[in-house]
């Protein structure tokens, strides 16, 4: 039977070459927009919280981006903690909210449907963190038309 002789990996290793970056680095050209929509349950999976990190670095690379929550996705947008709001219940609980309250703060802009926000998920506008813009349900598909007709990159996030 063969022998193993190679040591255990221990903090610090490198097991992949996290430094080789094989694509240019793209920047957005002046006026370019980007949009990134959100039709998934908060904590239900990685998805909408590494599209908010997208949706981040777009923003950082220059484009002007905005988030869509709609159908689940308003539950990314809800304020949220226990037994406060605010208070992190255990590590990760606040990860959206910091994510797009960080967003928002470096000039990313956010929209929640009104209409999943109450028929859906019964939630006023009043549960959303501070600076996410609440619209039409009819105003969803408008956003992503404009977005399309202005040639922007557009990230469309599902989990159901």
């Amino acid at each position: 039977m063969p022998k193993v002789t190679k040591p255990a990996n221990a903090k610090g290793d490198f097991l992949v070459d996290y430094e080789e970056k094989v694509f240019e680095d793209v920047k957005a050209d002046p006026g370019q927009k980007a949009l990134v929509t959100f039709h998934t349950v908060a904590f239900e999976g990685s998805i909408g919280f590494v599209n908010l990190l997208q949706a981040t670095r777009l923003l950082r690379k220059g484009f002007e981006t905005s988030v869509l929550l709609y159908g689940p996705g308003v539950t990314l947008g809800v304020q949220r903690g226990f037994p406060t709001l605010g208070d992190e219940a255990f590590p990760g609980h606040q990860n959206f909210n910091n994510q797009i309250t960080k967003f928002m703060a470096e000039g990313g802009k956010v929209y929640a449907c009104r209409f999943a926000l109450q028929a859906l998920y019964g939630h006023g506008e009043g549960a959303l963190i501070e600076g996410i813009r609440p619209i039409n349900p009819l105003d969803v598909l408008d956003i992503v038309l404009l977005h399309k007709k202005a040639n922007a990159v557009i990230l469309d996030t599902w989990t159901l």
